[in-house]
């Protein structure tokens, strides 16, 4: 009878420690601050889970696993042990929201075991606004494994509202995420495109916000997207498209044991503001593998390709360039494709010019190799090891700061390994990257900090290809600050005051606010030398005094799709901007702590206006006119 009696007591403790009951298993990891809870079951041998953030169910029972070409792991299942563990991460970033980051968490192992005897472990963290989870294979085995399928879910209630991004059809020159969001749709739409939805997406459900996207991707997996049709609210894992790549290179990642997958990542946030200040991303992703980040400079650029595309081939044009750099304070000029048929002078020339100038140069690569057609050059340089090395070594030697490197067209295993070989090769050589025509950000910028920024946005190129862009720009922009640039820098060559092909419909207001209501560690001003110098003093000298590295980010008002206005700090210089995305004037009401002045719209679209703000003052109530916009500092 004792001894009956000290197993029934064994046997509940062990329950209880494990957070069982006899029908189900659940366990659960909650957050520090307790408002956070990942609830994990186990029911037949299938795993589960939900999401709840104070009490309020946002995430709810969605599937969990993952299958190997020598066994599932989504049925079968039974549970091992567990391990928890408190994280306390404290790190320092290049670029970003901001420089010096805490981020607390508690974290669970959770170790299965498949009726092969196989073990996959699923890790958990939660953290107070936000969860992570990826699968690990613990075991050891020098031969290559292959994931089949990941039938990792997320179950959003119905009833709540969705900003999300189609994934690209297949072309020449996608998949880049740059197609335009969905504005407020239904949780459940399906997607416009059969390739399903791209990261990040944004809800809204029972007055709570997500934001689900992936971080600490590395060369041993691939970039996933979302299914096209979410049933019910239920968004599913997607490996990248068969025809990426030209249809080079494997679909589905492999590699050898142990492996764990990328982070699966769910921002909550109380309000909108919540996901916008956001580090999440990067508080999941690798430490920096760079020990000496001194020569790691970000700062602002001027761009000639924007205004003229043939300007890269002109010696001539491109000098104006750097002086304008050299006007404006400036620490860098970009020199775009086909500079390696520059007449007039040659590419060493002009790199020579600006460094007597005290101007570091940027040079853009295509990537090339087969997997594009592009025929911008240089190509088939960036996608040789040899080849990159030399030229990584040579561009060092001549002086240059940084590459801008283009066209990659594919979330496939193979093409997330050449980025990653691409940052590690410039790291060497001390070479700063920026990415476009490329893939989402998945914490790089943290692990890797001489990524200064990637493209994966619709930028201010698209006044020149897309009829429809105007129009759309203007509320299109105002979802950014709560998505795309949510995950990491974005390159979104901001601030155009002249028209291309297809002319503006912002106005001068909103365009000036658009490089700090972006995030990027490379600022490129993007419009032709005579639209900047017509500026009066006071706008000229904003544009050179503008910081490019944030100590803080707050967000101050908006909502996705209608406004936004932000607010950053340099130090303790603030800086606040805003942009108007409807087509009627919004009031909006700042601190005018540490402010003195700001510039708006004057009268017409296209006259900025300047004004000071009374220190007498707390706040001060700024109205943005119809597709404007303003900044305070």
């Amino acid at each position: 009878m004792n001894r009956f009696f000290i197993f029934f007591v064994f046997a509940y403790f062990i329950f209880s420690v494990f957070g069982l009951s006899l029908q189900a298993t659940e366990m659960k990891v909650i957050s520090p601050d307790k408002h956070v809870v990942f609830s994990l079951f186990l029911k037949s041998g299938i795993l589960s889970y939900s999401v709840s953030l104070n009490d309020s169910v946002l995430i709810d029972n969605s599937p969990l696993g993952i299958e190997r070409e020598d066994g599932t792991f989504t049925q079968g299942l039974s549970f091992i042990s567990s391990k928890s563990d408190n994280i306390d991460d404290r790190y320092h970033l290049k670029i970003g929201k901001q420089r010096d980051c805490i981020a607390t968490a508690n974290q669970t192992d959770f170790i299965f075991q498949n009726q092969n005897g196989n073990r996959v472990s699923l890790q958990v963290r939660a953290y107070p606004l936000g969860v992570a989870f990826r699968y690990k294979f613990p075991e050891k085995s020098k031969k290559k494994y292959i994931i089949k399928n990941e039938i990792t879910g997320f179950k959003l209630p119905l009833g709540g509202k969705s900003w999300t991004m189609p994934y690209d059809s297949i072309s020449k020159f996608t998949p880049g995420y740059e197609t335009y969001y969905v504005d407020g749709a239904p949780v459940g739409t399906a997607s416009s495109t059969k390739e399903g939805w791209a990261f990040p997406t944004l809800f809204q459900v029972k007055s709570k916000w997500i934001l689900i996207t992936e971080s600490g991707l590395n060369e041993t997996y691939c970039a996933s997207h979302i299914q096209p049709d979410p049933k019910d609210g239920l968004y599913l894992i997607r490996f990248p498209e068969k025809d990426e790549a030209m249809g080079f290179y494997d679909q589905l990642p492999s590699s050898t044991l142990p492996w764990s997958t990328p982070w699966r990542v769910v921002i909550l946030g109380n309000s909108c503001g919540e996901i916008v200040e956001s580090n999440l991303v990067t508080d999941l992703a690798e430490s920096s593998k760079i020990k000496n980040t001194e020569w790691i400079k970000p700062g602002k650029s001027s761009w000639s390709w924007w205004s003229d595309h043939d300007s890269p081939r002109n010696f001539e044009s491109l000098k104006k360039f750097v002086d304008f750099s050299v006007q404006m304070g400036w620490e860098y000029s970009l020199v775009d494709a086909n500079w390696d048929i520059m007449q007039g002078g040659n590419v060493k020339q002009l790199i020579d010019y600006a460094n007597h100038k005290n101007v570091g140069i940027w040079l853009w690569y295509n990537s090339g190799g087969k997997t594009n057609t592009v025929t911008e050059r240089p190509r088939d340089i960036m996608c040789d090891s040899a080849k990159r090395n030399q030229e990584f070594a040579k561009l060092h030697n001549w002086g240059v700061k940084g590459v801008k490197i283009d066209f990659f067209q594919s979330d496939k295993q193979a093409i997330i390994k050449l980025y990653i070989d691409i940052l590690k090769d410039a790291a060497k050589h001390h070479i700063m990257v920026n990415f476009h025509g490329c893939t989402l950000p998945r914490g790089w910028q943290r692990t890797y900090p001489n990524l200064l920024s990637m493209e994966s946005v619709r930028g201010a190129e698209n006044y020149d290809f897309d009829a429809t862009y105007p129009a759309k720009a203007v509320w299109h922009n105002t979802i950014y600050p709560f998505t795309r640039n949510v995950v990491g820098p974005m390159d979104y060559t901001p601030m155009t005051l002249s028209n291309m092909k297809y002319p503006h419909v912002t106005t001068n207001g909103y365009e000036l606010a658009l490089p700090i209501v972006f995030e990027s560690g490379i600022l490129h001003f993007a419009d032709k030398i005579e639209a900047y110098q017509v500026l009066d003093e006071e706008c000229k000298s904003f544009l050179k005094r503008l910081p490019t590295v944030w100590d803080e980010t707050k967000f101050v008002a908006g909502e996705p799709g209608k406004y936004v206005v932000v607010a950053r700090r340099n130090g303790s210089k603030w800086v606040v901007a805003g942009i108007n995305g409807q087509p009627f004037s919004q009031k909006v009401t700042i601190s005018t702590h540490n402010l003195t002045k700001y510039i708006t719209d004057g009268k017409g679209a296209m006259n900025l206006e300047s004004r000071l703000l009374h220190s007498a003052d707390n706040c001060v109530e700024i109205e943005m006119i119809k597709y404007g916009g303003f900044v305070a500092y």
